[in-house]
């Protein structure tokens, strides 16, 4: 039973629960680790959340003992994979009240260059007002009906919702083409430390000096950020990961923009899980939706011009560059009567004949190693097919087999091996859970040829199942294996492995995560992928928004393996979380 109920329902009008069956619910997320909290509560509003802040600072310095002090993680739908909506203490949940979709509007297009590595302008054509606990499966279809898009969505899009897209700077399938989650906001609206919501949003140099010169919490949070980004200007540029996206640590390099003289503390908002303020609100820009589509299947037999051949693909400018291992493949055929049982009878009979020309295609050309899924998108079939027969004719003499797709039912049978193998494999391995610890390492994409081999032999070494899939375009991959968590050593192959696996990825100059997060997983390796002092300057930030660390402690700087290996989930307890 939560000690301070009572005195919390004074100043709290959403639902206070510390029954058994919360405690339990909410101490497990999409990721391998189990975290109990005290108490979970639901705001009913913005004013809600500056209640809990206020009364939880001021509870803190009655109670003046850390080891029982209160803290605050924030959470949505609970589908982070890496332990970043779970907590010890008090766990907000915005799904119940804080849901509403306020408005989809079309607006007058402008351009956006997302902030990745040779990106390309992007058209804003619109913009929504929502808050966290909107369900992007929800959000979608009123989006759609205006003819725009929120691009940044992830492959769990059924299950997820926006809040966790901003807490984890989201990405999936067309990120390749438009960016992360950090590209498309507007405004936030922000809960910091000092109990206040505060718009957040890009300012100029002139609005930039007039918030420091307000001299009050704000003001100072604008003045030390911008004093730290100042002071250590070559590390910072120096430290931004050499890959397209990357979601680790804290992105500080982002924040102030010295050509255009634009200071954008959303960008630093945006994939901190809840550990600088707690983001009540959001505006979020739009694209417009392209009304057709065609998928190119590649056949790779292996890996040795991967670099080359996704090089060359890259050129033609995709809107997704995605992958999956023979594993996957392998699992899909094994498992195909799953994909039937959804069709309905007719559906069956098109979906096994569909994948007829698959069948000539590795008789000749044998079973695939990899297959890549080019997907361009366009205002018209012919301008679409035109792309797909260039691509085609340029990578021809790679050798590989293809398959141009004739229609979306077609391309869709690709996306599903790709969407659910995941959830194919969990399913028919007894008694072996998912266990997402690697599950979102990225390098260069020229690197792949080299790091695929190395990864595979260091994962070969454990007696694990696995298989990889991912962003091939990003050299971004995810690789899940299945665990069984009755065995004792199960701990200490996730973390001996974890450690091997990004040893390997530090080598090639890459990152942990590119889009999933830090959470309680991977937050311990930040200061070897980053060195003493930029994570001295993760620890600085941390502190000019959250001195006294009451927002989700241990998700970013703070971490330990030690706490990963106490937390990892234990034999008998269910696997299942709330989503």
């Amino acid at each position: 039973m939560f000690l301070f109920k009572s005195d919390l329902k004074r100043v709290f009008k959403g639902d206070i629960d510390d029954s058994e069956d919360a405690i339990k619910t909410y101490s497990r997320d999409a990721s391998l680790l189990e975290v109990f909290p005290q108490v979970v509560v639901y705001p009913r509003d913005a004013e809600d959340i500056k209640n809990l802040v206020i009364w939880v600072n001021q509870k803190n310095i009655q109670i003046n003992d850390d080891s029982h002090r209160l803290f605050i993680t924030p959470r949505s739908a609970g589908t982070c994979m890496a332990g970043g909506a779970i907590g010890e203490s008090i766990v907000v949940d915005f799904m119940r009240y804080m849901n509403t979709i306020e408005s989809v509007n079309i607006v007058t297009p402008f351009a956006i260059t997302p902030k990745f590595p040779n990106a390309n302008p992007v058209e804003i054509s619109g913009e929504a007002s929502v808050m966290p606990g909107v369900y992007y499966r929800d959000f979608e279809p009123k989006t759609f009906e205006k003819g725009l898009l929120l691009p940044c969505y992830t492959a769990s899009k059924s299950l997820n919702a926006l809040g966790g897209m901003i807490g984890n700077n989201s990405a999936g399938e067309k990120t390749l083409g438009y960016g992360k989650t950090e590209d498309y906001i507007k405004e936030l609206s922000v809960v910091f430390s000092d109990g206040r919501e505060y718009k957040v949003a890009p300012l100029t140099k002139k609005e930039l000096y007039a918030k420091i010169a307000q001299g009050d919490f704000e003001g100072n949070i604008y003045k030390d950020i911008f004093a730290i980004i100042n002071d250590n200007k070559d590390e910072i540029k120096n430290a931004k990961p050499a890959v397209s996206k990357n979601s680790a640590g804290y992105y500080i390099w982002n924040v102030w923009d010295a050509e255009k003289e634009i200071f954008d503390l959303t960008k630093l908002i945006v994939g901190s899980q809840g550990t600088l303020g707690i983001v009540t609100h959001m505006k979020l820009h739009l694209v417009k939706v392209k009304p057709a589509s065609k998928l190119v299947a590649v056949f790779m037999k292996d890996l040795t011009n991967l670099g080359g051949i996704v090089g060359q693909i890259l050129t033609h400018k995709p809107e997704s560059l995605e992958s999956y291992d023979d594993a996957t493949m392998k699992l899909a055929i094994k498992f195909f009567p799953d994909f039937l049982k959804k069709k309905g009878p007719w559906g069956m009979l098109k979906f096994m004949f569909s994948f007829l020309p698959e069948a000539g295609l590795m008789a000749w050309k044998g079973f695939p190693k990899l297959v890549l899924l080019v997907e361009f998108a366009g205002e018209n079939e012919k301008e679409i097919d035109q792309k797909a027969r260039d691509l085609v004719k340029d990578i021809s003499s790679f050798g590989f087999g293809m398959r141009v797709t004739s229609s979306q039912a077609e391309s869709e049978k690709y996306w599903d091996i790709r969407r659910e193998s995941f959830a194919l494999l969990r399913k028919h391995v007894k008694d072996l859970h998912t266990a997402p610890f690697i599950d979102d390492i990225i390098v260069k994409p020229e690197l792949l040829p080299e790091f695929l081999p190395k990864l595979r032999a260091i994962l070969d070494q454990y007696p694990i199942t696995y298989t990889i899939a991912g962003h091939a375009g990003n050299g971004n991959f995810h690789i899940i294996p299945l665990m069984d968590f009755r065995e004792k050593k199960t701990a200490d192959i996730i973390l001996e492995l974890s450690d091997k696996v990004y040893d390997l990825v530090f080598q090639y100059k890459g990152s942990t995560t590119a889009e999933h997060n830090d959470g309680i997983i991977r937050a311990p390796f930040l200061k070897q992928m980053y060195g003493e002092k930029i994570y001295s300057i993760f620890e600085n930030t941390k502190n000019v928004f959250d001195v006294k660390n009451i927002f989700n402690p241990g998700k970013k700087v703070g971490a330990t393996k030690d706490y990963i290996r106490a937390h990892i989930v234990q034999e008998g307890h269910e696997h299942s979380h709330k989503i």
